[in-house]
């Protein structure tokens, strides 16, 4: 592996990071919006849809970041919200410059799947399993050790406990059940941002942004050598295997089939009661009660345990 791409890794999680974050965070307005989330929660895929939704235009790894900026890129960026705000993409966890915004949350286990797969492909997994392979990532994961943003549960907890759920200022949608109604949760964000489209509109955005149209579009990126957000290169080798894609299946439930019974139970132990209270059962048979549940909208605060 590169080694200047190992250090600047390494350091990026380290305390090392916090004068960077701080740069990344100038310039923020109030009338500005976060689509937060936590990293492997689908915000990639919402940006173009939204980013077409927007625009009529077709959305790629080029010029969504143009319009939908990541945080640290957004200066120059447009002003699309009808206040004159700009959506700003954010996978920090909730921080006093935050003013509203809409968190992308997404079941643990799938998430954590995800940050496996492209760790191991990139050749970082190694620095966080401890020598025990997958069961050492999964620890890792779940310490808040692997990620530049702590633990999941920790990070879900900022949001949906934080000051901006509590005044009304943070729309939670969750990854699931945009996958089950997307045309609705769709229309829901955009009623929150204050911009009115008619539903053929964004029909048509989801139609063009499936699975099969991502992936045409992450391959043709990937041929013109571009880059995604602040320097993430997407890599042009083996397009075909799924851990080497930036797009991958985006499945709901797959840690169902990945996990062992010990690595669920692992989940369990660190993060069993959050994942309750954020509406995902805690193992393979449990059903949520329907009082916790909470669906895309709720803004009742919830208590984590971190």
């Amino acid at each position: 592996m590169n080694t200047a791409k190992t250090l600047r890794f390494r350091a990026s999680r380290t305390k090392l990071r916090a004068p960077k974050s701080w740069w990344e965070h100038r310039g923020l307005n109030d009338n500005d919006v976060l689509f937060a989330s936590f990293e492997r929660s689908g915000n990639t895929w919402l940006r173009f849809v939204l980013f077409e939704i927007l625009t009529n235009d077709t959305a790629g790894f080029l010029n969504v970041n143009q319009l939908l900026p990541e945080l640290g890129t957004h200066q120059n960026s447009e002003h699309v919200l009808p206040n004159g705000g700009r959506f700003i993409k954010t996978h920090h966890q909730y921080r006093p410059e935050y003013k509203r915004a809409v968190y992308l949350m997404r079941d643990l286990r799938d998430v954590m799947l995800s940050n496996w797969a492209r760790d191991k492909e990139m050749g970082f997994s190694q620095y966080f399993d401890n020598g025990k392979g997958m069961d050492g990532y999964i620890e890792s994961f779940l310490k808040g050790k692997v990620t530049r943003f702590g633990s999941w549960q920790s990070h879900v907890d900022s949001w949906v406990n934080g000051p901006l759920a509590k005044s009304g200022n943070l729309l939670v949608v969750r990854y699931e059940d945009l996958r089950k109604d997307t045309e609705n949760g769709l229309v829901q964000m955009l009623n929150f941002l204050g911009i009115q489209r008619d539903r053929e509109q964004v029909r048509k955005a989801i139609e063009n942004n499936s699975l099969r149209a991502m992936r045409e579009k992450e391959e043709k990126a990937k041929k013109s050598g571009a880059t995604l957000g602040k320097g993430t290169l997407l890599r042009k080798h083996n397009v075909d295997r799924e851990d080497a894609r930036f797009v991958r299946s985006g499945s709901v439930g797959g840690w169902r089939e990945k996990l062992s019974r010990e690595q669920i139970e692992m989940v369990r132990k660190y993060a069993g009661d959050a994942l309750v209270r954020a509406g995902y059962p805690a193992g393979l048979t449990e059903e949520v009660p329907s009082e916790m549940v909470a669906h895309a909208g709720n803004q009742r605060p919830v208590t984590f345990q971190v």
